[in-house]
């Protein structure tokens, strides 16, 4: 036997000549078993452990343990065949026991066996990583085996093995290896849950273990689309339509965007952003794959990063005239559920959420640490702004703040003590205000006394902060009537929505409403006792058979323009208020001839049978207080005031009646419905303990015999309608300069003074100290406030190039690069219409080829620069010069002339396009 062994040892030596003297069996010992390479080392993860046949190793242990080099229980080679479950792809047996079918060794100790013993020729060895799991280390004698498919080829699938520990990365480098995609090829995956769905694999720097990956999970391989598009984006229906879009050519970023339904705000800001060269192509050139940041809290989990990268290769695939942006629609309502819907929004709004959502996905600082504000305590701005944006960056670093990124100096002066706080604070857009009139235009209707004059329509110039009663001494200066014979109401749907007083400010007063302003008495008044008239609000309804069974129910219905009326408050008869309304109506009310008196007599006297109870009935008097008796209280001119009936009451009128009633009075609430509580009677008449409203009251037939509808609502335009208030432009410097103003804080947004312990008003500036490379100007147009919103559709001027800002940055400059402080126009967002409702577009200039166009959702259409300052203009991108410079590339002296950029002039024959 020891012939044997010695002829096996010699063997060995042939085989591997560079092999080490073979120590002695206790020294071997040793080495194996006891020494820091041992197998008595503890596990350390990452390092390499390898399996040994139990048997071999039990034979190795007998033998070095019998102490004589020369015994027959050498082990030989060392031969893990009884591992394998076969001599071709060598896997290893399932259910396989340490300690009981192999042993395991550390590298060292691996490898002074192999040098000592040789390995069977043919074996593979079987080496194994130390994973560290949750609360324990231990050897991965089981890899994890995936099977990894293409998208398109389903059915082929390559077995692969990868550690718990191995990042998933690695997982997609081994199937775009072994399926041979090319380097500029797009890829991302996917895996098959044992429900038979799918789930993207999105974190790609994750372990195999965090990603849940286990041994014959399917993992597909998918291959983004020439047109920028993903395969498994796409049903299987429009496959033949996606064929004939990849066979389409057109330029990059000429590409419209499908209006999903209220979605043009989504779309301009998405075109804006688009077309801003520097982050379309960061991801252009997939370097947002290496960022993307899915452990953001405040972020997104990348969703929204990536639906953004998804829209900018598919528009700047050149292969797409426009697309739907339904995906990115949906990632946006789901984290931001203000955007839930489809209704209108601001696109300046969703441009903030999505800048915002962007940066946080792909924030490069992964783990934000806590950082104080700093104050500048009497230290340079210099250094204060330094230790600020230091801060900043500690926290926030990601190419939305490489890119749109500033720095604010803010200053705060209390009031009181005179202590000074300077901050600086970072920006990613100017909200600019635009210079606002201190006058409006209110348009109203005058109602005169005298029923002859239609209602004039006015247009009146009032103080935009003014009250009630600027508006009344603006429409006496076209009436010549005195202001205080006015009282202003709001009118809606045929009743008083409201009645203003004369203190009241106009700004609760919307553009919309219908302002109603009616002549009354001198000695009128609502709700004064001490007037000897009061006014009464009359309102016209009509009534209609209810859909009964019987028709035995009437309704009443609303119709025409309300009155205001004066009256006498005491002492009046329901039939001398009857003959002033009707005298008021007189335009537009025909009195009854004689034959329709005579043949309205029968069936008057059958209908005072059924008079309802005082108060809500205009009744018959012998008396005819004809428009000549009625006094000024009644709206007539000239004649005395009204007599005062000194017959009984309503519920003792004869039941004879000389004259024929057109309509009935009841006394109704605010609404126009039934109130029977707000009148006292007796035997001379009515008094009013409150104020009323009355109803005058129209059966369908009479209405239509002798009201005139047409003549009721005639009116009149004075001259003053005429009159537009002229709105000159302003240049987006006087905005700026307004931005930079000292303004005082509003109560609602009071500063606590630290000297002082208390919140002050104080006075504050914002200055600009740092710009970014891209800089957004927002145009606050949209005016907010308790009682009343407005849109500014003011010309806001602002240069297509060489928009100067050395005279705001308050840092100290560098006047040799004097491009840092210019900019050129990029891209508008546009907002046409008013506040209820509206259209966003957008004007971009293309960053390869120079040329401007107008995108109208999915229409796109080159323009002029000429045509892009307009009344519309909202949000403004402007890219600072030197940057410009830098992106553009450099032509060799081969290449042919590159197009004019968008911060160079255009060249004619591509601006001259209709």
């Amino acid at each position: 036997m020891a012939a044997v062994a010695a002829n096996v040892a010699a063997a060995a030596e042939d085989r591997e000549p560079q092999r080490e003297a073979v120590p002695g069996l206790e020294s071997q010992w040793r080495q194996i078993e006891n020494s820091e390479s041992g197998r008595e080392r503890p596990l350390r993860a990452g390092e390499s452990w390898f399996l040994v046949e139990q048997h071999w190793y039990k034979r190795w242990e007998v033998y070095v343990q019998g102490g004589d080099q020369d015994s027959g229980t050498f082990p030989g080679c060392i031969n893990n065949a009884d591992l394998f479950e076969d001599q071709v792809n060598w896997r290893l047996k399932k259910g396989l026991v340490e300690g009981e079918d192999y042993v395991l060794l550390p590298a060292a100790a691996w490898h002074y066996l192999v040098d000592w013993y040789g390995l069977e020729h043919g074996q593979p060895p079987i080496e194994r990583k130390v994973v560290e799991l949750p609360s324990v280390q231990k050897v991965e004698v089981y890899p994890v085996e995936l099977l990894l498919v293409r998208h398109s080829d389903m059915d082929t699938p390559h077995t692969a093995q990868f550690s718990h520990t191995d990042s998933v990365d690695l997982v997609l480098r081994t199937a775009r290896e072994h399926f041979l995609v090319s380097p500029q090829e797009e890829t991302r995956l996917w895996i098959k849950n044992a429900e038979g769905s799918f789930e993207r694999l999105c974190n790609t720097r994750v372990t195999v273990l965090d990603a849940a990956l286990k041994t014959g999970q399917v993992v597909i391989m998918e291959t983004r689309n020439k047109d920028g598009t993903w395969p498994s984006a796409q049903p299987q229906a429009v496959n033949t339509a996606l064929e004939e879009e990849e066979d389409f050519q057109g330029q990059p970023g000429i590409c419209g965007l499908t209006n999903l339904g209220n979605t043009c705000f989504m779309n301009s800001a998405l075109q804006c952003l688009s077309n801003v060269p520097q982050l379309t192509e960061y991801f252009l050139k997939n370097r947002y794959l290496e960022e993307l940041n899915f452990c953001n809290p405040l972020g997104m989990k990348g969703e929204i990063a990536e639906a953004y990268a998804d829209l900018v290769k598919q528009a700047w695939s050149g292969h797409h005239r426009s697309i739907v942006p339904h995906v990115f629609k949906t990632k946006v309502g789901h984290f931001a559920s203000q955007f839930l819907g489809y209704q209108q929004h601001d696109s300046q709004e969703l441009l903030s959420f999505l800048l915002d959502g962007l940066h946080e996905d792909l924030n490069r600082v992964k783990k934000k640490e806590y950082v104080e504000l700093c104050n500048a305590a009497g230290r340079p701005d210099q250094e204060v702004a330094q230790e600020a944006w230091q801060n900043h960056k500690r926290r926030n670093d990601s190419v939305i703040v490489d890119t749109f990124h500033g720095l604010f100096k803010s200053t705060l002066v209390c009031p009181d003590c005179g202590n000074v706080s300077v901050t600086f604070d970072p920006f990613c857009y100017l909200s600019v205000p635009l210079p606002v009139s201190h006058k409006r235009v209110m348009e109203v209707f005058f109602v005169s006394m005298d029923p002859r004059r239609k209602p004039e329509q006015h247009r009146l110039v009032v103080p935009k902060k003014g009250k009630i009663s600027d508006l009344c001494v603006a429409l006496a200066k076209h009436t010549g009537m005195s202001p205080e014979r006015m009282m202003v109401a709001d009118v809606f749907s045929h009743r008083f929505y409201k009645i203003y007083q004369l203190e009241e400010s106009l700004s609760s007063i919307l553009d919309r409403d219908d302002i109603f302003i009616y002549e009354v008495s001198g000695r009128s008044a609502i709700g004064e006792n001490s007037r000897e008239d009061v006014v009464l609000p009359i309102y016209l309804r009509e009534r209609t058979p209810a859909r009964d069974y019987n028709n035995s129910y009437y309704g009443l219905m609303l119709f025409g323009h309300p009155l205001l009326v004066s009256v006498p408050r005491d002492r009046l008869s329901w039939d001398a208020l009857y003959h002033i309304l009707l005298y008021r109506l007189s335009r537009y009310v025909t009195r009854p001839s004689s034959d329709d008196e005579d043949d309205g007599d029968e069936k008057d006297i059958e209908d005072k049978d059924n008079i309802p109870k005082p108060g809500h009935v205009a009744g018959a008097s012998s008396q005819d207080s004809g428009p000549e008796q009625a006094g000024p209280s009644s709206g007539v001119a000239g004649g005395s005031r009204a007599p005062v009936d000194n017959s009984p009451g309503p519920s003792h009128w004869p039941q004879r009646a000389r004259r024929k009633h057109l309509f009935t009075l009841q006394t109704v609430n605010s609404n126009g419905t039934s109130d029977r509580s707000t009148f006292n009677e007796d035997t001379h008449g009515v008094s009013f303990s409150s104020q009323p409203y009355i109803a005058i009251d129209w059966e369908p037939e009479m209405k239509k015999r002798y009201y005139d509808e047409v003549e009721a609502e005639g009116y009149v335009k004075h001259d003053c309608v005429g009159y537009v208030l002229k709105k000159a432009p302003v240049r987006l410097q006087e905005c700026i300069e307004l931005f930079t103003t000292v303004e005082t804080l509003e109560k609602e947004n009071p500063w606590y003074c630290p000297t002082c312990k208390q919140h002050q008003l104080a006075t504050k500036k914002l200055d600009l100290w740092m710009l970014p490379e891209t800089l957004i100007i927002h145009l606050k147009r949209f005016s907010y406030t308790k009682f009343s919103r407005e849109k500014l559709d003011t010309l806001v001027e602002f240069p297509i190039r060489d928009l100067d800002f050395s005279e705001f940055v308050i840092k100290p400059q560098n006047e040799s690069a004097p491009e840092l402080y210019k900019y050129d126009l990029i891209a508008v967002s546009n907002h046409y219409g008013g506040l209820r409702d509206g259209h966003y577009t957008t004007f971009a200039c293309n960053k390869d080829s120079g040329q401007w166009h107008y995108f109208d959702d999915n229409s796109v259409s080159p323009v002029t620069e000429n045509q892009i300052e307009s009344k519309a203009a909202y949000v403004l991108f402007y890219q600072r010069q030197d940057v410009a410079r830098r992106l553009q590339p450099q032509p060799s002296s081969s290449d042919p002339p590159a197009s004019p950029a968008c911060g160079s002039p255009p060249n004619s024959e591509f601006m001259d396009v209709n």
